[in-house]
């Protein structure tokens, strides 16, 4: 069963040479461990989504271009964003896919 996300969830890019950490800016209320839930909207590259060091396609500096989440929640929602979880990816335009290594906290419990 997928596990919602956290802002402190470590991104793969399969183009890039290094993990990123996922910043939550699309609520401030929601928190799983005292972390901020992950939407859908947290897709701003270097606000939500750093850089992944240097890319395979572009041979320079990996500055992400996410397109949208797929696989998010199908039901939850905050402030009406789908929620990320472990199963959601990230199609980056110059060609990566985002996907998740680790959802940012330990336990399942929620505070909401």
């Amino acid at each position: 069963m997928p596990e919602k996300l956290t802002e402190k969830a470590v991104l793969l890019c399969d183009k890039g040479a290094k993990t990123s950490q996922l910043k939550v800016t699309s609520q401030d209320f929601c928190k799983a461990e005292d972390k901020l839930i992950a939407t859908e909207n947290d897709k701003q590259p270097e606000t939500n989504i750093p850089n992944f060091g240097s890319c395979s396609i572009t041979r320079y500096s990996c500055a992400p271009s996410p397109v949208r989440w797929q696989k998010t929640a199908e039901k939850d929602r905050i402030n009406d964003y789908k929620i990320l979880t472990t199963e959601s990816v990230c199609q980056c335009a110059t060609g990566g896919k985002i996907t998740v290594k680790h959802k940012g906290y330990q336990e399942k419990h929620e505070v909401f």
